[in-house]
């Protein structure tokens, strides 16, 4: 366990914004972290747990407390069952499963940040998401001061939501684990534009190696990997979740999904854009990315101030202009 007093949020989140820690505690396995936080829960110290910096939108006036760094790595395989340390980097994690030969996380390739942030967010992307293959979630329960496993009935996941997100703070994951499918092809295809790279139907499979290679692909033409020398890489990834409506109100000319219960879901990016946020709209330091208009992205001297005023604006000229409400999909702490 190392402690440092000279880090700064920015160096450590893809956005590049936020202020300076008061103590910085890097850990490196589930017991160092479940000791650091206990250390400041009893010592009474503002507590921030951090892995990869990607879905977090981090103050300007930095941390008072300790902002815990999650490095422990690691997976251990039992047939097509994998436990998963927190730390560990998603994208090598989705690597290695494809390198041995097991399906359920491949469409989720190029996603950034660490593996026990996923079930959080319940991370998805291109028709699948991390619920689909999580079997159990270990946690550190800060309100019991426990350790606990979770089900995932307990998680309660949802679409990009889960218990542990809307509980915030109570639940620190030390390791997730998943059920896969062992063999060479992917699990069926579910998202129409990744069907198309494929050239295979909807509902099809594919080489698990293919899959990945076609999402890394479109990923990166949307600046959604992360990269130092490509500036729409710095962001949060997709800023705002589709939103889910009754489908009486759906907005005429938006692609929509059912989404059960009467219910459709709307592409979020479609609303940024034709409420006049298009690819590459800047305002000051920040703006949209001139890939893709649902990722904001940030530039030198950006400030976390800056971005959400910027947010703001998109959600309401949105709800102004077709009655919907935007939500984000990164934190954003306040000290």
């Amino acid at each position: 366990m190392q402690v440092r007093r000279d880090a700064r949020l920015a160096e450590l989140t893809t956005l590049g914004v936020g202020g300076p820690i008061d103590r910085l505690v890097e850990v490196t396995d589930a017991a160092e972290l479940v000791d650091a936080v206990r250390d400041a829960d009893e010592a009474g110290r503002p507590l921030l747990v951090l892995g990869g910096g990607s879905n977090l939108v981090a103050p300007d006036a930095g941390w008072p407390g300790d902002v815990v760094l999650i490095r422990s790595g690691g997976v251990e395989r039992a047939g097509s069952r994998l436990e998963v340390q927190a730390g560990e980097p998603w994208d090598d994690l989705v690597a290695f499963t494809v390198d041995q030969r097991l399906a359920g996380l491949e469409a989720m390739s190029g996603i950034p940040g660490s593996t026990g942030a996923t079930p959080v967010q319940n991370v998805g992307a291109y028709g699948q998401e991390v619920a689909q293959a999580i079997t159990a979630v270990r946690v550190y329960d800060r309100a019991e001061k426990a350790e606990r496993t979770l089900s995932p009935a307990e998680c309660g996941f949802a679409y990009r939501d889960s218990r542990l997100k809307r509980e915030p703070g109570r639940f620190v994951v030390l390791t997730v684990t998943f059920e896969l499918e062992p063999g060479e092809r992917s699990r069926p295809v579910g998202y129409a534009e990744l069907a198309r790279t494929l050239g295979v139907e909807l509902g099809a499979s594919a080489p698990l190696a293919d899959v990945r290679t076609a999402v890394l692909q479109l990923r990166r033409g949307k600046g959604m990997v992360l990269d130092p020398a490509d500036p729409d890489s710095r962001s949060a990834g997709s800023f705002f979740t589709n939103p889910v409506i009754p489908a009486a109100r759906a907005v005429e000319g938006c692609p929509s999904w059912p989404a059960g219960d009467g219910q459709v879901k709307l592409s979020a990016a479609w609303l940024v854009q034709h409420a006049g946020f298009g690819r590459g709209t800047r305002q000051g330091h920040v703006g949209t990315s001139s890939r893709h208009s649902l990722a904001l992205t940030t530039e030198e001297g950006a400030t976390a101030a800056e971005l959400l005023a910027f947010a703001d604006t998109i959600v309401a000229t949105v709800r102004q202009r077709f009655g919907v409400e935007l939500v984000r999909e990164p934190t954003a702490v306040q000290p």
